[in-house]
């Protein structure tokens, strides 16, 4: 009788936190999502306000790491921080507990980003030696490219001529023959943006060569080969869209070209939402996996801008969004617990997962998969019920779209 009650109970326990999960708000979800973005982004935004990013950043490398003679880690952090807050950032302020988190990081960052190019400071970040900087000084640009009022306006003009500088140093070194290209057009596409000089052969060969290698389906190739991991959202199409939005601005191409690339993209958001369980897990496939949720920066991007398939609602994404980061990051040892940085793994702290090029400043890539906050409260991402994304339906025996295909 005893082992019958505390089971019953035990059930009604388990159905009180099904019901829990399943009924909560898109208010909830957007506390969550903000409180967890600010906690894995301000030990970067606030030491390199301090001058201490160098100082108090732990570099952790898994197994084989590469052995580097300048220094990368610290601009990798810096890179991909600020790519992944900055649509947050560009919301006005105001005095909930969530925009007291973002001023305080945007004030933070507007102190930090004029250390970085400091040749005085001791956060003066490396972008003129290693291949690396190529990366992750596209991955700032594109930060300012989204949060261009927010981010670039503000700073004094010796700042922004010395990121300038800095981005222009970037050309004596040749880009591999892959996504990387568009890195280099990323740079110059924020270079053209503010009116400075630009170089275009950089941007032209990105556009000319990412288009070759598209299989199909919404599916690059990352250069010349296929491979099966998720660079065609963590570079691939939010890069080549957001520099062709560039040039179609400057009528430097046509706009035909931008519409195919965004119609490829959105439908690999498609899949991307497709590739989530119900269980809120993804497959680790790939490099990279390190990356966490920014693995899924093209669905944020997506929904970011509106552009959601019309049979995906945006509390889908949500939702299942919600899930991945409550799985990914509620691991134990996602963080140091000490001082709170991230820590390299996929669920937890996993280091034998690293390729030889991730280290601790890679990690900041997984703010991509936060775009979403830089939709206002009243959109209906927040506003809408709670809703099953593509596979919880299909795995629960309930109506959802059957799948089709893009050329």
């Amino acid at each position: 009788m005893k082992k019958t009650i505390v089971f019953t109970a035990f059930l009604l326990l388990q159905g009180l936190i099904i019901f829990a999960q399943s009924t909560e708000t898109g208010e909830q979800n957007r506390a969550y999502w903000s409180k967890l973005l600010y906690k894995i982004s301000y030990p970067v935004v606030h030491n390199l306000a301090q001058e201490t990013l160098v100082k108090n950043m732990p570099i952790e490398t898994g197994p084989n790491a590469y052995k580097r003679e300048f220094p990368v880690s610290h601009l990798e952090a810096v890179g991909r921080t600020v790519s992944g807050i900055s649509p947050w950032l560009t919301l006005e302020d105001d005095n909930t507990d969530e925009g007291k988190l973002r001023k305080t990081l945007r004030e933070d960052l507007l102190k930090g980003l004029k250390n970085m190019v400091n040749p005085q400071s001791a956060d003066y970040l490396n972008f003129r030696k290693d291949m690396q900087p190529l990366v992750d000084a596209a991955f700032l640009a594109q930060g300012f490219l989204r949060a261009k009022t927010k981010l670039w306006d503000p700073l004094d003009d010796v700042t922004k001529k010395r990121f300038v500088e800095e981005f222009k140093s970037l050309r004596n070194r040749k880009a591999y023959y892959s996504n990387w290209l568009l890195f280099s057009a990323m740079t110059e596409a924020f270079l053209l943006k503010i009116g400075e000089e630009y170089d275009p052969a950089r941007i032209d060969y990105a556009l000319k060569k990412i288009p070759e290698w598209y299989y199909g389906d919404g599916i690059y190739g990352d250069g010349p080969s296929f491979a099966m991991d998720y660079y065609n959202s963590f570079v691939i199409h939010p890069m080549l869209v957001e520099v062709l939005q560039v040039m179609v601005e400057n009528k430097l191409t046509k706009k035909e070209d931008y519409d195919l690339a965004m119609k490829r993209m959105i439908r690999y958001a498609e899949h991307q939402e497709r590739f989530i369980s119900p269980e809120g897990t993804y497959p680790p496939i790939g490099r990279s996996i390190a990356y966490r949720v920014g693995a899924f920066h093209v669905l944020a991007l997506v929904a970011l801008n509106n552009n959601l398939s019309s049979y995906i609602q945006p509390a889908q994404v949500r939702c299942a969004l919600t899930k991945v980061m409550q799985n990914q990051f509620e691991a134990e040892g996602t963080f140091d617990d000490a001082k709170g940085w991230l820590q390299l793994g996929f669920a937890g702290h996993q280091t034998d997962i690293a390729e030889p090029y991730i280290s601790t400043g890679s990690l900041y890539l997984c703010t991509f998969g936060f775009l979403p906050l830089g939709l206002p409260a009243s959109h209906p991402f927040w506003t809408s019920p709670a809703a099953e994304w593509t596979s919880k339906k299909a795995w629960s025996g309930k109506p959802f779209k059957k799948d089709g295909h893009v050329d």
